[in-house]
């Protein structure tokens, strides 16, 4: 997967401005940083969203677009977005075709801790899926890897 294109998709999501709908293609001449999530709401995602919207702006300072994908709809991001002030767009994966593309599925179908990290051109750079989804891949590490992104 790293180095190749990254698979194209288009899904429902909640953004700061309300609902609607995302396309990865359009996004670029910009990385985005996909964080595909297990829930809304639990613990570790709570912990795992919260740490990445604390360091937004080490992210938009590489010029990344962040979104958080999980497989619950746009009713339930709205909710956990409001709840814990979330400003980055949350999409709505409820069939994980998205996850499967990203290898964001583990047992019995159960979506995965992941983050890849696509570049302006569309080139997948980076992607780490967790194995047990205990720990989620740290904004110095994210940041680490847009940064090797950046013009010499």
């Amino acid at each position: 997967m790293i180095n190749s294109p990254a698979p194209d998709f288009t899904l429902p999501a909640w953004t700061a401005d309300g609902a609607t709908t995302l396309t990865l293609s359009e996004q670029r001449g910009a990385p985005v940083v996909l964080a595909f999530y297990p829930a809304d709401n639990t613990p570790g995602c709570t912990k795992q969203l919260c740490s990445y919207q604390d360091d937004l702006a080490v992210l938009q300072g590489f010029g990344a677009v962040l979104w958080g994908i999980s497989s619950q709809g746009v009713d339930s991001h709205r909710g956990f977005a409001e709840k814990r002030g979330l400003t980055f767009p949350l999409l709505a994966d409820e069939d994980k075709a998205v996850h499967d593309l990203y290898g964001a599925k583990g047992l019995l179908g159960l979506p995965k801790r992941t983050v890849a990290v696509v570049d302006a051109e569309g080139l997948v750079r980076f992607h780490h899926a967790s194995q047990l989804g205990l720990t989620h891949q740290s904004t110095d590490t994210i940041a680490r890897v847009l940064r090797e992104l950046q013009p010499r």
